[in-house]
């Protein structure tokens, strides 16, 4: 086939890449058509480009052997907090922070931003806010707060990927939680819709006595973690499961899915709502697959996160429900703010703010743990990549390297071991509890739609001009 003069186009040639996660590793060159920034043509096991393109108008990346090609990862699940908190992250540095993880896309979640997007008019100023500044392509989530169900219809039509509701108290007071009735007015303007709703799923209500405050240390994170018990998110859970398998019973379906799982004692519960074929799907994050609660020292409010990390068992059952496909995928929360905001001159974990900073660290992450217990490159991408766009409805063009998608890719060194430094965190506030730790899995170069927008090699590491789009479709 031959090329129009006028169009410019990436090839990237790998001796080792993963297209997606049904392809075993092997060697592949990709081209790209970077008017377009779609995927024209795959050769496979030593096979070349056949694709005849003026040389003047082609840009070639020739891998490391040490370094894999593989699909640009999706991160479903961030929090951008702009417009309204951007002391705490914004479009500009949360961005870039991605790319520097190998991150195309992420999907911002509705509240932490003044005013969250609960309404077409707020997200409009939402969409403005980010207009030239997204380093990566950028989806969003909208949000169920009581009385806006009627905003949904209006708001999928804007292009959200679907909504949150919090089933406890959010910490903010522009996003108030909603009980079951509420619940249940938003699924009835989601039935048999390819939407979804989304839970925070912590609910009160289990029946578990509260401490009494004078006998409460708020330095120790074990006083922390008594006042988010299990039981928290196995009572919202099973609300969940039964309201989503009533409606689908009903033939009125409503997809729904977990936010964050932490508690190990739901998954038995997941498990069966799956097998019945309810329309459920989970995440979990990051930080409860690699830290432990025994680990974490008094006053450390850098490690406080909502539901909160729990034990060194409890973090061995979350990876078996991963390796057995209960859980679906894995994701950051990145949900940063202000060193004040950490109380981190006082340690108070009860005053603390609740989020964990780690959009960044997502794929070294999974892949050092991972590592340890057999994982595969093939499952680091499903649950990076594929599995996330699926769930936010943009496997149509992202989630994995093929013709007609999107040319989003990531060149990393598996085998590469490296320490976090202060220096090299590219969110707004340096505040999280992977700095200092030694991962496998840098990131070498991060590619969105053909053009590269992070490249650890350059002196500015980051595209000169944001090239992050909105995706509304």
């Amino acid at each position: 086939m031959t090329i129009p003069q006028n169009q410019r186009f990436l090839l990237v040639k790998a001796q080792q890449a993963i297209l997606s996660p049904k392809h075993t590793q092997g060697p592949a060159q990709v081209l790209i058509d970077q008017s377009t920034g779609k995927v024209v043509e795959i050769a496979i096991d030593n096979k070349q480009c056949t694709t005849i393109v003026d040389q003047n108008a082609l840009e070639v990346i020739e891998l490391d052997n040490d370094q894999l090609l593989m699909p640009g990862l999706v991160d479903a699940h961030v929090h951008l907090n702009e417009p309204g908190r951007t002391e705490w992250e914004g479009f500009e540095t949360g961005t870039k922070a991605a790319a520097a993880g190998g991150i195309t896309t992420v999907v911002d979640m509705p509240l932490n931003a003044i005013p969250p997007t609960t309404t077409v008019g707020n997200f409009d100023i939402k969409l403005n806010a980010a207009k030239g500044q997204c380093h990566v392509d950028v989806g969003f989530w909208g949000g169920v707060v009581p009385d806006n169900a009627n905003e949904l219809p209006a708001l999928i039509g804007k292009g959200v990927r679907g909504f949150k509701c919090f089933l406890i108290e959010s910490g903010v007071d522009e996003f108030p939680c909603v009980n079951e009735t509420e619940v249940r007015l938003a699924m009835d303007k989601l039935v048999n819709s390819d939407s979804v709703l989304l839970f925070h799923a912590e609910m009160d209500g289990c029946g578990k006595p509260k401490v009494e405050e004078e006998n409460i240390d708020n330095r120790t994170y074990a006083s922390f973690l008594n006042s988010r018990p299990q039981e928290l998110e196995t009572t919202a859970i099973d609300m969940i499961i039964r309201l989503t398998q009533e409606y689908h019973e009903q033939g009125r379906s409503v997809n729904t899915h977990i936010v964050h799982l932490s508690a190990a004692s739901a998954i038995p519960a997941i498990r069966a709502a799956k097998a019945t074929g309810a329309p459920l799907t989970v995440e979990t994050c990051f930080h409860y697959l690699n830290f432990t609660s025994e680990a974490i020292e008094d006053g450390a409010t850098h490690y406080k996160c909502c539901p909160p990390i729990r034990e060194a068992s409890n973090r061995e059952k979350l990876w078996e429900a991963l390796l057995e496909g209960t859980i679906d995928y894995v994701v950051s929360d990145h949900s940063p703010c202000t060193a004040q905001l950490k109380k981190q001159d006082t340690g108070d974990f009860g005053q603390a703010w609740g989020g964990i900073a780690s959009v960044q660290f997502g794929l070294p992450v999974l892949w050092s743990e991972g590592r340890k217990r057999g994982v595969s490159l093939q499952q680091i991408a499903n649950w990076l990549s594929l599995a996330p766009a699926k769930r936010t409805k943009l496997d149509h063009k992202k989630g994995e390297i093929r013709v007609g998608n999107d040319g989003d890719l990531v060149i990393w060194r598996p085998e590469s071991a490296f320490e976090i430094n202060v220096a090299d965190v590219h969110f707004k506030n340096k505040l999280s509890p992977y700095i200092g730790e030694t991962l496998f899995g840098a990131v070498d170069r991060t590619i969105v739609r053909g053009t590269t927008v992070y490249n650890h090699k350059t002196a500015g590491l980051f595209a000169q001009e944001p090239f992050g789009r909105p995706l509304l479709q």
